[in-house]
């Protein structure tokens, strides 16, 4: 399969480059750096943000996946980031690429019916704007009904950590262990990323993956 895969240097892009990879998929990694996340994967120097380029890179591929991540600079991140994804998916259009995958945020999980975690009084407010450009952008994405698209949060914490191959998926309701606790690895993220790349199990659907 090819992938063109944005925003694949970062925590969570980078080790979906490496699962994809390592299951003999094609990626071409695109980021504003232009450098390879893991050796032996194309890179290339693009901005998720000009459809004329991503479309241009997209020609041929099988899927686009987006790990972009919000503007992380103290402005506020919702109207760019949103912009950013509209972007995106007229780019995957114009390629002719039916399937775009996105990495979603977990803040607008429910934790409880009508109940997402970004509103609940814990939540910590310094996350709170990304969450919400999240929450901007899922919107979006429900509202195409020309791409296959899929949005994939993760759990409430998602950090480096061991590929073990296990987890659950759900979809819009915030997933938690025995414990309550809701963690997955960027490592197991990435493994439940690509297998919905390969499976297309959930197409035009948000799905949640936590251990």
């Amino acid at each position: 399969m090819k992938l063109l895969l944005f925003g694949a240097t970062g925590m969570v892009g980078s080790r979906i480059a490496t699962e994809a990879s390592a299951r003999g998929h094609r990626v071409t990694a695109a980021s504003r750096s232009g450098q390879s996340p893991i050796p032996g994967v194309t890179a290339t120097a693009a901005d998720a943000g000009d459809p004329a380029r991503v479309a241009a890179l997209a020609v041929g591929a099988d899927a686009v996946a987006s790990a972009c991540v919000p503007p992380r600079d103290g402005s506020d991140p919702r109207g760019p980031f949103l912009a950013l994804n509209q972007a995106l998916a007229q780019g995957t259009r114009e390629a002719g690429v039916a399937r775009l995958l996105a990495v979603g945020g977990a803040g607008s999980l429910q934790v409880a019916p009508g109940q997402e975690l970004s509103d609940q009084p814990g939540f910590p407010q310094a996350a709170l704007p990304e969450a919400l450009a999240h929450r901007d952008v899922l919107a979006f994405y429900r509202t195409l009904d020309d791409l296959d698209w899929t949005y994939v949060s993760p759990a409430a914490a998602i950090t480096p950590g061991e590929r073990t191959g296990r987890y659950r998926v759900g979809g819009d309701e915030l997933l938690t262990d025995e414990h309550g606790n809701s963690r997955i690895s960027a490592e197991d993220y990435a493994v439940a990323f690509v297998d919905e790349l390969e499976n297309h199990a959930h197409p035009r659907a948000r799905i949640s993956v936590a251990y």
